[in-house]
């Protein structure tokens, strides 16, 4: 008998393990606080990332000179203006290696919408993880935990998904 039991509980234990495995313990993680960052705008300005608390947020690093990255903006416009009225901001950080005056040209030229940024000194990017490709993405909640960070263009069916979820979380 105390080998049936013995043996029941190991199948319990494993099976536990086995769906919280499954499930990635999601529910218990603490997600990371995104962190206390600034950003340089293009026209001058600073702005704090705290500024964006109760919002959802975006934070994407990206180069005139990334083709992945180029190639990605058209549908962050298009999410930008899909749910920035239902509480979503952006934040496009130019990294430091990026000529100023193309990214300046390149925000006229494609009217974006959102905030774009200037990382001169890369202090931003490292604040971030040290960010060094791009494009990279960071999705932060409206308490302000980073809740998804991708690296490479974020498959858009999935960010929708996510962003839906977000903003429909309470504060």
């Amino acid at each position: 008998m105390k080998s049936l039991s013995t043996s029941l509980i190991a199948v319990v234990v494993v099976a536990v393990l086995a769906i919280g495995g499954y499930l990635g313990w999601s529910a218990l993680e603490q997600k990371p606080m995104a962190p206390d960052a600034s950003f340089s705008l293009i026209d001058g300005k600073t702005v704090d990332l705290s500024s964006y608390r109760g919002k959802v947020v975006m934070v994407n690093f990206w180069a005139t000179s990334c083709t992945t990255c180029v190639g990605e903006m058209p549908e962050l416009v298009k999410t930008y203006d899909q749910l920035n009225p239902k509480g979503f901001d952006l934040v496009a950080v130019a990294m430091s290696y990026d000529n100023p005056d193309f990214v300046r040209n390149f925000v006229q030229q494609r009217q974006l919408p959102f905030t774009v940024a200037f990382d001169a000194s890369g202090q931003t990017a490292k604040a971030f993880k040290d960010v060094r490709l791009t494009p990279t993405s960071f999705v932060i909640d409206k308490s302000g935990h980073i809740v998804k960070q991708y690296v490479g263009a974020p498959n858009p069916a999935e960010l929708q998904q996510l962003l839906d979820r977000l903003l429909a979380q309470k504060a």
